[in-house]
């Protein structure tokens, strides 16, 4: 092992996310922490997603924020960011 640790995090949900289609979103969230990126599934058609999913993330700098971020899947244009937090450890 290179790092520090395992960080584990649970996707749980969102709730009333701003619509960006037509009338609704299909939501995704991406986890970044230093060089590592993992792609959580697409919620097709879901406002109120419920992904509930565990991820581990290895931990090689202390102080490297993770960054959440949930984009709406667009299949024609660039994927739209709805939002993102960052995390220090």
């Amino acid at each position: 092992m290179d790092g520090l640790g395992l960080l584990r995090i649970r996707i749980k949900r969102a709730v009333n996310l701003a619509v960006r289609d037509t009338r609704t979103s299909d939501p995704y969230v991406v986890i970044e922490c230093a060089s590592q990126k993992v792609k959580r599934r697409v919620e097709k058609d879901n406002c109120n997603p419920v992904w509930n999913e565990e991820l581990s993330i290895l931990i090689k700098d202390i102080n490297a924020p993770i960054t959440i971020s949930v984009y709406d899947h667009d299949t024609f244009t660039r994927d739209d960011r709805m939002g993102s937090a960052q995390i220090d450890i």
